[in-house]
């Protein structure tokens, strides 16, 4: 089940004594992680209903089955929740799940291999994919169309232009 699931959000922590969590949704529209419940673990093994509360800090204030205490909702801490893709919207064009992205190669606009997508990452600038490179550091690479003008699914690669310097 692991291969059609896409990560919507994680579990921050216990909210109040009653069993609720800490929501942080993953998706463009936060609120929209509701939508595609049921939820699961990154295994498939454990299955959430969720109802979002109040807006807090960071995320929300949620419900999930099978929380009723403080204690359950904190040994959740840190718990990825994924929805099945079929759950999800279709994308147009020129957006990606970052599921998708994660393994790909990465190849300069001249065809040379530069490594492979190990990541995406935001730190709220944007973007960025972290590239593993064979025999040398990761390199963060701007997810801009200026330096990825090409992403082909289907043929598992990103074309790379990548700032100067950078490589």
């Amino acid at each position: 089940m692991g291969d059609d699931l896409i990560c919507v959000g994680a579990i921050a922590g216990a909210y109040g004594v009653r069993g609720e969590v800490r929501l942080k949704s993953f998706c463009a529209e936060p609120r929209d992680i509701a939508r595609y419940g049921p939820l699961f673990s990154e295994d498939g093994a454990r299955r959430f209903e969720l109802v979002l509360g109040q807006p807090v800090a960071g995320g929300f204030a949620a419900r999930l089955s099978g929380v009723e205490t403080r204690e359950q909702a904190e040994a959740l801490r840190g718990l990825r929740l994924h929805a099945p893709r079929s759950a999800l919207p279709a994308l147009p064009d020129d957006e990606f799940y970052h599921a998708d992205l994660i393994g790909l190669e990465v190849v300069d606009t001249g065809g040379a291999v530069l490594g492979r997508v190990a990541a995406v990452l935001n730190h709220g600038a944007g973007d960025l994919l972290e590239v593993r490179r064979q025999g040398a550091d990761s390199v963060l690479l701007p997810f801009t169309r200026a330096h990825v003008p090409t992403v082909d699914l289907a043929a598992g690669r990103v074309v790379a232009d990548p700032p100067e310097g950078l490589l």
